[in-house]
């Protein structure tokens, strides 16, 4: 009776465990380094819930008669203790998560057994040995469950692909970039639908199921053209796309350093971006941003240009840029001579590329600058990236998507065009590979010439922060280290001296940071 107590209570506890493991696993796209590299990087996190087992372990070297009743009462503890934070991201219960717990509840439930050998208090140790075992055993369920889920994926690919081929005369663009192709890709959307049917991939469903999913569940006769966004975290990500969706034409927004953790170099991003380039059809057009070296470089004959910095030469270029609270004012000019001006409300002198950006798409599919305007003026923020909520007196510029050396200078640049007083709530950036902790110092040192107060989020995450600030001499008692961003808006909002205040929030990181 003993036995079967322990063993319900083995299984029931260490299935409620695995949750958190299967949460972190997902956060992290099913891929087993990320997960390790989590791991490593929690350990508190990933241990704490095991640690009930390891008391198990020790109190079962002392093995009588109930000691299996006195296990489960430590596996119990698991229930009532923290180890994982709250998620803001909760787990998704989705086939493949539920496919997942199935391989892992069998394992567990035959590690379960292990009480039932007849070696009395070894096979008692051995169950809680595979207990501990748990985060490991939670990567093996994932790499048994990938031939299955490789089928599945491929009958879904394959449904894609036959709904694509039942649109012979859609175009297909794709769009990448180190960052600024979510924006793009609905500037294009908003541009080209002034004169087609157009479909882009929803929010950020930029990886092959993403695409796949878009495609199967919203492509319909009445669509011309398809944009697709397309990320990547690894060399091959944007050929994977490609081979599903065949693009026409590519737009290359930028390539700079981003999840330089899984590519290590600048080159190896513009290599992956450029898989986008390669995959193109005959006489397909590439439309790339000519502001960045790695890109310039690479640049084929048939590519259109577009940029800011004019000793390029440019195919689109813009000057005259003005920008304040209400939205940025500019003038695009073309090779050939045409000109026109356009105002938005998009925020900051980064989004004139953009816009640019779908601008020589939209004049690829003739349609003329000057029918362009209105559609300009009527492209609204994407959410959480620049996106002004007024307030009153308090007043929110979320920018929260996420953050790159980039983008994290230009939202500052956006900040500092508004009258009052300034706040950056940040948890500072990440994926940058051995140039982190530089890039973050040189990232406080920025905000400490626009910034009246800085909030960190996470006292381990924001520490070359914080050394950016304080090497730039910003007053320590006008900065504050936070555990929840929760605490840190209440730390900022408590600020008041009757002007009105601006409070940039700069990227706010997934549960497995």
């Amino acid at each position: 009776m003993t036995n079967i107590i322990f063993q319900s209570v083995f299984f029931l506890s260490a299935m409620a465990t695995s949750v958190g493991y299967v949460h972190m696993l997902q956060l992290e796209s099913y891929q087993t380094p990320g997960f390790l590299r989590w791991l490593k990087a929690n350990p508190d996190a990933a241990s704490v819930r095991l640690m009930p087992a390891v008391l198990a372990l020790v109190a079962s070297l002392w093995y009588f008669e109930y000691i299996s009743l006195v296990c489960a009462g430590l596996l119990l503890i698991p229930s009532w203790i923290g180890g994982f934070k709250k998620a803001k991201k909760p787990l998704k219960i989705t086939a493949r998560a539920v496919r997942l717990f199935v391989i892992l509840g069998i394992l567990l439930g035959g590690a379960s057994f292990l009480i039932w050998l007849p070696f009395g208090r070894y096979a008692l140790c051995l169950a809680l040995v595979a207990y501990i075992a748990l985060p490991f055993l939670v990567m093996l369920a994932n790499i048994i469950s990938l031939p299955l889920q490789k089928a599945v994926n491929g009958r879904y690919i394959r449904d894609a692909k036959r709904r694509l081929a039942g649109h012979p005369g859609l175009t297909v663009i794709g769009v990448t970039g180190s960052y600024g192709k979510t924006s793009v890709k609905q500037v294009i959307k908003s541009l080209l639908e002034v004169k087609y049917g157009v479909l882009a991939t929803p929010e950020s469903f930029n990886t092959p199921m993403g695409v796949v999913r878009s495609i199967r569940e919203g492509l319909s006769a009445a669509h011309q053209i398809f944009v697709c966004e397309m990320g990547a975290r690894h060399r091959g990500d944007i050929r994977e796309i490609c081979d599903i969706v065949s693009p026409d034409h590519g737009v290359i927004t930028a390539v700079g350093s981003m999840h330089l953790e899984t590519f290590g170099t600048v080159d190896a991003v513009a290599d992956t971006k450029f898989e986008l380039a390669d995959a193109l059809k005959p006489g397909g057009k590439a439309f790339l941003c000519s502001d960045y070296p790695h890109i310039r470089e690479r640049a084929g004959q048939n590519a259109v240009t577009y940029g800011l910095d004019t000793q390029y030469n440019p195919d689109f270029w813009a000057d005259g840029i003005s920008a304040d609270a209400d939205g940025t004012r500019f003038t695009v000019h073309t090779r050939d001579g045409r000109e026109q001006s356009f105002s938005t409300q998009l925020l900051g002198r980064h989004q004139v590329l953009n816009i640019l950006a779908g601008i020589a798409v939209a004049d690829a599919f003739d349609i003329p600058l000057n029918k362009l305007p209105a559609a300009v003026r009527a492209i609204r923020p994407v959410a959480h990236r620049l996106q002004l909520i007024k307030g009153g007196k308090i007043n929110i510029i979320d920018d929260a998507f996420n953050a790159n050396p980039a983008g994290a200078k230009a939202a500052l640049q956006v900040l500092s065009m508004f009258d009052g007083l300034k706040a950056l709530v940040t948890p500072g950036m990440i994926e940058l590979g051995d140039s982190q902790e530089e890039l973050n110092r040189a990232f406080g040192a920025q905000a400490a010439e626009i910034c009246d107060y800085v909030a960190l989020v996470g006292e381990k995450q924001t520490l070359s922060v914080a050394q950016g600030l304080r090497d730039a001499g910003f007053p320590p008692e006008r900065q504050g280290v936070f555990g929840t961003l929760e605490e840190a808006l209440t730390w900022v909002k408590s600020v008041k001296d009757g002007r009105d205040f601006y409070i940039l929030l700069e990227n706010d990181l997934p549960d497995n940071y």
